[in-house]
């Protein structure tokens, strides 16, 4: 039997195609070549309980729209999600977007016509293509604790692709004052997408510093402080704040308390 909410989150996918730009690479961008940024608090992100699902939204999705935030660059939703036992995503479906769900607890179980069949938890990153059209379904794998995610859906470089799915493991304790890379647009390191971005995961102690460069002109990054504080170009962010950075070359940053940092860096226009 379906928990209740798969109705309404089925009706919530399809309001969220209705969402997306007819022209999504015609974002405005600065013609000033100083720094820009833009902050996102995480008081000011859409927020939807459905009793089974419990979303919070940085970018416009389903029923909550805030004109100002589309998107950043390709990067089109930034979902942190946690899943009650017994809870999950009926089977719905995409197309013409990069997807990557990173599970922060408990354990997520994926089906989707493809054929793949897998269970997602901590360590793991997952990445589908949706190209031309795929269908799959997200349940809790427990049903007695909720598991806790970030979906993430970036605009592909390249549209009507095929389907196509990965999953790759990561030390979660690797990085000690440092970045694990979860994604890259070749694959070498991490899940491969269709687009020229890299997802970072950043662990850091209090009082350390450090400088994220990107991969050329061109690219912004997204910074999301997932646990702690941290400082990123001057600005004091905590847990689920947010700053958007791009006409730069490089962004500092300063724990100011043990704090991890969900960094996503791609394009501004593509």
């Amino acid at each position: 039997m379906m928990p209740n909410g798969f109705a309404l989150s089925q009706a919530a996918m399809m309001a969220v195609l209705l969402l997306f730009p007819e022209n999504p690479s015609s974002m405005n961008s600065p013609t000033d070549t100083q720094t820009q940024f833009v902050l996102h608090r995480a008081s000011e992100r859409g927020h939807a309980n459905h009793g089974w699902l419990d979303a919070h939204h940085s970018f416009s999705f389903a029923g909550w729209h805030d004109p100002k935030k589309m998107h950043f660059g390709a990067l089109r939703v930034l979902n942190d999600d946690v899943i009650a036992g017994g809870g999950g995503f009926g089977t719905h479906p995409h197309d013409n977007m990069e997807i990557v769900t990173i599970p922060t607890a408990g354990a997520l179980e994926h089906k989707d016509s493809m054929g793949n069949s897998s269970v997602i938890r901590t360590g793991d990153v997952q990445a589908m293509t949706a190209g031309t059209g795929i269908r799959h379904s997200e349940f809790n794998h427990n049903a007695d604790q909720a598991v806790r995610l970030f979906q993430v859906w970036v605009y592909p470089n390249e549209r009507e692709l095929t389907p196509r799915y990965d999953q790759q493991k990561y030390d979660v304790g690797a990085a000690v004052n440092g970045f694990t890379t979860l994604v890259t647009p070749d694959g070498s390191v991490g899940v491969r997408i269709h687009q020229n971005a890299w997802f970072q995961l950043g662990n850091f102690s209090a009082g350390h510093r450090t400088s994220y460069v990107l991969h050329g002109k061109g690219q912004g990054v997204y910074a999301m402080v997932v646990e702690g504080e941290a400082e990123v170009l001057g600005q004091t962010l905590g847990q689920r704040d947010a700053i958007g950075v791009w006409d730069a070359e490089s962004v500092d940053i300063l724990a100011s308390q043990d704090c991890q940092l969900l960094l996503i860096e791609v394009p501004m226009q593509w």
